[in-house]
């Protein structure tokens, strides 16, 4: 095993004990690969299914592979196209029974940290889905709290900035300036420091993914 691979091993293992503590289910797989069959696994025949706006999600090909089982019900926000298809489909995730979501960033000691710029995916996160499920990669985890948030407006939000092309100072020069832009990404910021009901479940994963 390569000395990443070692490292990577021993994180996971102590922030899956450190998220079992919040009362968050927690897994890890060294590949995406392998992530893509635990996030299977977590998921029932017959479920209501859908997920967040996640690069990472995305890059796991999971909504091909959601569409693929006949047995779920796909509530699938890719295939809306006007703005109250789109709002109709964020009130609809709140009766889902699985919500599949990543985080902008992770503490060591098994805080998520995520930044909204519409507010439904940190809604999802807070209330309704019965089941929410994250998929991280370790590229994401921060060492403190403090760390994690400075990540996520540092290095996510101006990256997802320039990925919806919007006009923000950080889409100019990549550097975040606690904007308060009418077009910002960076309106809702959500911590889950603990997860009432173990709704919550974190599979991390052993490579760079999302952003």
């Amino acid at each position: 095993m390569k000395p990443q691979q070692e490292r990577n091993e021993r994180i996971a293992r102590t922030m899956i004990k450190n998220l079992q503590r919040r009362h968050i289910e927690a897994f890890y797989c060294p590949t995406g690969e392998e992530a893509v069959r635990k996030v299977s696994e977590l998921i029932a025949d017959g479920s209501s299914v859908t997920w967040g706006g996640s690069m990472t999600v995305r890059d796991l090909g999971i909504p091909d592979y959601l569409r693929s089982r006949a047995s779920l019900e796909v509530l699938d926000r890719d295939l809306v196209t006007t703005p109250e298809e789109k709002q109709d489909m964020y009130l609809r995730a709140f009766s889902a029974d699985v919500y599949l979501t990543s985080a902008n960033a992770i503490s060591e000691d098994g805080v998520i940290v995520n930044i909204d710029g519409n507010g439904n995916r940190v809604a999802a996160i807070t209330w309704g889905p019965k089941k929410v499920i994250f998929v991280i990669g370790l590229n994401k985890v921060a060492q403190t709290v403090e760390a994690a948030l400075s990540r996520v407006r540092g290095t996510a939000s101006p990256i997802n900035a320039a990925r919806f092309d919007i006009n923000t100072p950080c889409q100019h020069d990549g550097i975040c300036h606690n904007c308060n832009s009418p077009e910002s990404i960076c309106n809702y910021v959500h911590f889950l420091r603990n997860s009432p009901r173990g709704r919550h479940t974190v599979v991390l994963v052993g490579e760079n993914l999302g952003y």
